[in-house]
């Protein structure tokens, strides 16, 4: 079957391709990462009980922990239409996931031919698999549930801006710290709030591999931007601050309680179910002025708070000039480890999601 072009989004980057003929390992931490990322390989036909149910008429998540229910436009509709919006809501959310996937399968690809270490291109391999496994669970997950909606235009925006970076520690940074760090909190609160047997088990799997995606970014970047020039280390800084504002921005702010950007993909949603997005709009402001806030449940990990901006400030990714933009911009610099530090093994970086 010919390749499909016509769906096909195709970018121009700037990225070098190194060869490496010094086999040898350098890292200790990388080589266990690496030896564990080859250990822990599971296969998604094998290993997920397809088998399980997935009744889209039956919340996918916690009714207590599924904001939209307390929106009075969304308490108005039917007992089906209720059920309809919660599945292709999930879904909503669920194909971000998918898209992200897609998003870090390309990444960890042009890691594995960019960077200039032997043990940082194995493991990228390794990474570039868990990725490609990750898309295959979630579109056939998805299917199941509803159908796949289209990617968000900020999660598109920063995975470009990565893609075409012109370093390859930018590329980590953008992908294995950011954006994986988004969704290291996002998966562990998906398992937490799903009420699906199958959901929980593909969620859980795949938390193991992000947890040493999130590694990776901490052991190889840290020393590579360790030994930058300055000049350089202020270049990786000023793209570690576009990215993290980008997603804010998207977000509605760090503590996502301010305006978001606009996505077609949940206008459809909403389409699909018959709410007028004024109606919704005006909805999130009755809400609002009830004292209902979009605010995490307890438990659940903030991933700008708890991962993202930690694990940047550790690696060295935000400079004294940086943090000006950062607090121009109202962003917090939240330095606090012991939630990323929690989750890690000393010995390897890499992480450990303790069952909710």
């Amino acid at each position: 079957m010919p390749t499909n072009w016509e769906t096909a989004d195709v970018l121009k980057t700037p990225m070098e391709i190194a060869w490496q003929f010094d086999y040898e390992i350098d890292i200790e931490k990388l080589r266990n990462l690496y030896s564990k990322a080859k250990q822990r390989q599971w296969d998604a036909e094998r290993d997920v009980d397809w088998e399980r149910p997935v009744d889209p008429s039956k919340p996918i998540m916690d009714e207590s922990q599924f904001l939209f229910d307390r929106i009075p436009v969304v308490q108005r509709l039917s007992k089906s239409q209720r059920e309809e919006f919660r599945a292709h809501a999930t879904a909503h959310l669920l194909s971000q996931f998918l898209h992200g996937e897609q998003g870090a399968l390309m990444t960890a690809a042009a890691l594995t031919h960019a960077v200039p270490d032997y043990e940082g291109k194995l493991y990228a391999a390794t990474q570039t698999m868990d990725e490609a496994r990750h898309v295959e669970v979630y579109e056939r997950y998805i299917n199941k549930l509803a159908i796949v909606y289209p990617i968000s235009p900020w999660l598109k925006d920063i995975i470009d801006m990565t893609l075409q970076s012109d370093h390859w520690v930018k590329i980590a940074i953008g992908m294995n710290m950011v954006v994986e760090g988004l969704a290291l909190g996002a998966f562990h609160n998906m398992r937490r709030a799903t009420t699906c047997d199958l959901l929980r088990q593909i969620t859980s799997s795949v938390l193991q591999d992000e947890s040493r995606h999130v590694a990776f970014g901490n052991v190889y970047v840290g020393e590579t931007i360790g030994d930058m020039h300055p000049d350089d280390r202020e270049d990786v800084a000023e793209f570690a601050f576009r990215a993290v504002k980008t997603m804010s921005d998207s977000q509605g702010g760090p503590r996502g309680d301010g305006p978001r950007r606009h996505d077609p993909g949940f206008l459809q949603v909403l389409e699909r179910v018959g709410i007028e997005v004024k109606d919704f709009v005006q909805g999130i402001i009755e809400a609002q002025a009830g004292g209902i806030r979009a605010k995490l449940p307890p438990g659940q990990i903030h991933s700008f708070r708890d991962l993202m901006m930690p694990a940047l400030v550790r690696v060295g990714a935000v400079t004294e000039r940086s943090r000006e933009r950062y607090a121009e911009a109202g962003i917090p610099v939240w330095e606090d480890l012991a939630t990323l530090q929690s989750l890690e093994e000393p010995d390897t970086g890499d992480v450990e999601i303790p069952e909710a």
